[in-house]
């Protein structure tokens, strides 16, 4: 468990990280600021293994903040102005979020911090496993969330496909699901589906391909734009083009 400070003059800004944050199992809010100097001390007193950092705040900006806050505390930078995306980097944070912060792009900072947190080894062999209720009852079922294809929720159950093509069905709903599997590189992309990042193929349209999956699945109206954003992340494109006739 990481524990967090959010520092930023705006609460708004800090409503929608704290609403991100809840949905990452292993993060934990222990305090929450709107004035930079207040910040400074609570992380102080705290001692916070990352800390939300606003860049433009009166009295003290995020960036003069850097300079005075722990080295044992990670930083993740916020704000709406690109341009203070180096001076930010040259001072070794994690990463540099603009706002209005989606949740995807969080999710990519957060699971960077994990690495590092974990000292940059590879996640064990156990870590990739978790246990889900079945429709029998008292019984647990091992699973090998690397196999998961995705997630198919129905009403009280989610029906989870395996790259076997095996199904099981389990009594959870797709919000406890969500929370548990983000940080393991899934994704909600409509009310009644998360995917498998690494299982996903192909984007066409309003619709996803999964592997060895015959049918697409479709992206939710409300879950689009997020989704998006995080595959623009992902996008190559080609470099200026710099020759003239």
């Amino acid at each position: 468990m990481i524990d967090c400070v959010i520092i930023d003059d705006e609460q708004h800004a800090i409503d929608l990280l704290l609403e991100h944050i809840s949905q990452v199992h292993f993060l934990r809010v222990v305090g929450t600021a709107t004035h930079p100097v207040k910040g400074l001390q609570m992380i102080t007193d705290l001692k916070p293994g990352l800390v939300f950092l606003d860049v433009q705040m009166p009295h003290l900006t995020g960036i003069e903040m850097l300079k005075l806050i722990s080295k044992d505390s990670h930083i993740i930078m916020t704000t709406a102005y690109k341009e203070y995306a180096l001076e930010g980097f040259e001072h070794a944070v994690v990463d540099y979020l603009l706002k209005p912060v989606p949740f995807l792009r969080f999710l990519k900072a957060v699971n960077r911090l994990w690495t590092i947190h974990n000292n940059n080894k590879p996640v064990a062999e156990q870590d990739h496993y978790v246990f889900v209720k079945t429709e029998q009852k008292g019984k647990l079922l091992k699973i090998d969330s690397r196999r998961i294809n995705y997630i198919e929720g129905l009403s009280n159950y989610a029906i989870i496909h395996m790259d076997d093509q095996k199904k099981i069905i389990t009594y959870l709903k797709l919000k406890e699901l969500s929370e548990h599997l983000s940080a393991r590189g899934f994704v909600r992309i409509h009310k009644s589906f998360i995917i498998s990042l690494s299982h996903l193929t192909a984007v066409e349209g309003n619709m996803v391909r999964i592997l060895n999956e015959e049918r697409p699945l479709s992206i939710g109206d409300a879950y689009k734009k997020e989704f998006l954003e995080f595959i623009n992340t992902k996008m190559l494109t080609a470099p200026p083009d710099h020759t003239t006739n």
